[in-house]
């Protein structure tokens, strides 16, 4: 029997809340037993989701919520000149949408800074492409803007840009502290009746005849209708125990953290040699990029010759002391693009997996939880089911 799919305009409305009271239940009862595998920031968003929305939820976290990929990531929201085809920038714009909806949601108690970025470019061939993909997002109705030197020192009066030949800022983003926001959402699980069990790592699924009875963990054993793979960098390894196989890829990433300094950044600054963001305490974070790196030395020394090179575009910098270095490992999928979705020929295993999960998380879960619970396919998720990855 063929899927009911939402479209584009239901999707958008559910976004910004106005088709959230109508939307009709098709598919699982109120009380579906889920257990969803992972305690980032994606497993939070699922868990609260769900939760609101009558399911009986569990988490199931290895060490402690937000401990992996999450905490170790930039947490720009964004939906940026990479973020291409058309149908991934559709995507993550919806997800920089459905922040805007949580935030309302939860009344100013996430610690999230909007303000947009600025980006630029000195090298000629770099500073074309870059203008290339600017009028490309632009094209496709993403706010954003070319801006000379003049500007972007105006906008940014801290910064010593140096050569300038290509600039733009774009209006629409932000960043948030990852670890304090899975925190809030799980918070807000628990009392709408989630549980969240750490440390309790998923060792096996208990099935009877293909279908799902029940998820084995080292904390415990749990009776579940659906599992919900949320567990970044781990997903591979569940998942094979459903029978799929997620291909991942290695994508080390390194960022140095400050101690508190004065206000110096407005907004997401990416420049040449390093991409920076000031949290709410007054701290910078900063890394070279996001694309990986084989530099994984998370010692203070090289941190500190990092800050230093990143004192040349931000002097403010200078003398800065690293509080920490974190290295993270992204969870890459083997195309680059996400997967999300059930497991081909079932319907009691669901994966999420992705690079973008800061940006992509609330919408992914809101479009997820749709998925689970009224038995419809999502438009935008169309692209990324796990069953590309079947011969």
């Amino acid at each position: 029997m063929r899927v009911p799919t939402l479209d584009r305009r239901t999707l958008i409305h559910l976004l910004t809340g106005a088709a959230c009271a109508a939307f009709p239940r098709v598919g699982r009862a109120a009380g579906e037993r889920i257990v969803i595998a992972g305690g980032g920031i994606l497993g939070a968003q699922l868990a609260y989701r769900l939760a609101r929305r009558g399911a009986s939820v569990t988490v199931l976290e290895k060490s402690k919520p937000a401990a992996g990929a999450t905490a170790n990531s930039f947490a720009w929201i964004n939906a940026t000149y990479d973020k291409r085809p058309r149908e991934y920038f559709h995507l993550n714009r919806l997800g920089i949408e459905a922040w805007h909806q949580l935030e309302a949601e939860l009344a100013g108690t996430l610690p999230l800074r909007w303000g947009g970025s600025v980006e630029w470019y000195g090298e000629a061939a770099a500073a074309a492409a870059f203008r290339d993909k600017v009028r490309q997002h632009q094209s496709w109705g993403y706010s954003s803007n070319l801006i000379d030197e003049a500007t972007l020192r105006a906008l940014e009066p801290k910064v010593e840009p140096g050569l300038v030949t290509a600039a733009a800022q774009s209006h629409l983003e932000g960043h948030v502290d990852p670890v304090l926001v899975t925190g809030v959402l799980l918070d807000h699980a628990k009392r709408a009746g989630a549980r969240v069990l750490y440390p309790a790592e998923v060792t096996a699924l208990d099935q009877s005849n293909g279908r799902l009875r029940g998820v084995r963990s080292t904390g415990g054993d749990i009776e579940a209708d659906v599992l919900i793979v949320a567990c970044g960098t781990d997903t591979r390894r569940v998942a094979r125990m459903a029978g799929v196989d997620v291909p991942l890829k290695d994508s080390p990433g390194i960022l140095v953290h400050t101690t508190p300094l004065p206000q110096l950044l407005d907004r997401v600054v990416l420049a040449p040699d390093a991409h920076m963001k000031q949290k709410p305490d007054g701290r910078i974070v900063a890394g070279s990029g996001f694309g990986g790196t084989p530099n994984t030395d998370t010692s203070h020394a090289t941190a500190s010759r990092f800050l230093n090179t990143a004192s040349q575009t931000l002097p403010g910098l200078a003398g800065a002391q690293v509080d920490r270095v974190t290295l993270g490992w992204r969870p890459l999928p083997q195309d680059g693009f996400p997967v999300i979705g059930f497991v081909p020929k079932r319907r009691d295993v669901y994966i999420t997996v992705m690079h973008s999960g800061i940006t992509l998380s609330p919408a992914v879960a809101t479009f997820a939880a749709m998925e689970v619970l009224d038995g419809v396919e999502a438009d935008p998720l169309a692209p990324y089911r796990p069953g590309r990855f079947v011969d």
